[in-house]
Formats: structure tokens, C-alpha cells, sequence
């Protein structure tokens, strides 16, 4: 007598270099919130130069994941047919942090500050759009 169970068999529901870029993505948004919280508590009323270090550690690894980020954005967009301004976003993105690390001392405050903005929100624009349903086919 023949016996089925009814299982499916298992299926791959996840592309690896989505999944790269969605981790790269929120790893960039969770650095950029270090880094909002150690610029506040050394720029903050209290001042505290201890945050310093690891704010510009923080700027460091902001580099690389963001670089990883852009690196995947890339290859999701060129080996699977994905949208290319999340790739480019996630390039300025990159890019950025670099700018971002160059005016980040001193007088130049004024243009460090708002420019956290604008990276953040380029950051928050392209982990948004790696977890809509299907960023792989929105070209």
C-alpha cells in the first residue's frame, strides 16, 4: 500500500546575492545609527571625547559595509535583471561616507551634519527596496 505525506518538496525561495544585499543594507542602517548615537555623545552638551574612537571606527566599517552593499546592489542588477537605481543609490551611498568621513572634523560641521541626512536617507531608500517583494524584477 502506497503512503503519501503530502510534503512538498523544498524549494529555493531566496536568491544568495539578494540576500548579500539585504544584509549589506541593514548592516549600512545599523552602523549609521552608531554613528548618530557616538556623534551625539561626543558633540552632545556633555562633550564626551571618549565616543570619538569609536565614531571614527564606526566611519570605518560604515565604509565597508556600505562597499559591500553597493558591491551586491551591482551584481543583483546586472546577474538578475534588477532595477539599476538602487545599485547607483547605493553607490552614492558609499560614496558619501567617504565625504562624510573628510568633513567630519572641526569647522567644517555645518556640512558633516546635514550630510548624515542624506546618507541615511540613501541608505533607508535602498534596504527599503531590497526587501519589497521582488526588487530582482523591478527594472
Amino acid at each position: 500500500m502506497a503512503h503519501t505525506t503530502g510534503t512538498l518538496s523544498a524549494q529555493r525561495t531566496s536568491d544568495p546575492i539578494l540576500t548579500t544585499v539585504r544584509v549589506f543594507a541593514v548592516l549600512t542602517v545599523v552602523t549609521l545609527l552608531w554613528q548618530f548615537v557616538t556623534a551625539g555623545e561626543f558633540i552632545g552638551p556633555a562633550g564626551d571625547e571618549a565616543w570619538e574612537a569609536p565614531h571614527a571606527a564606526g566611519a570605518i566599517v560604515l565604509h565597508v559595509v556600505s562597499g559591500l552593499a553597493m558591491i551586491a546592489a551591482f551584481a543583483l542588477w546586472r546577474l538578475r535583471g534588477a532595477a539599476l537605481w538602487p545599485a547607483v543609490t547605493a553607490l552614492v551611498v558609499f560614496a558619501l561616507s567617504f565625504v562624510q568621513a573628510y568633513f567630519g572634523m572641526g569647522s567644517t560641521m555645518w556640512i558633516h551634519v546635514p550630510g548624515a541626512s542624506v546618507l541615511t536617507i540613501g541608505a533607508v531608500v535602498v534596504a527599503v527596496w531590497a526587501f519589497r517583494p521582488g526588487p530582482a524584477a523591478s527594472r
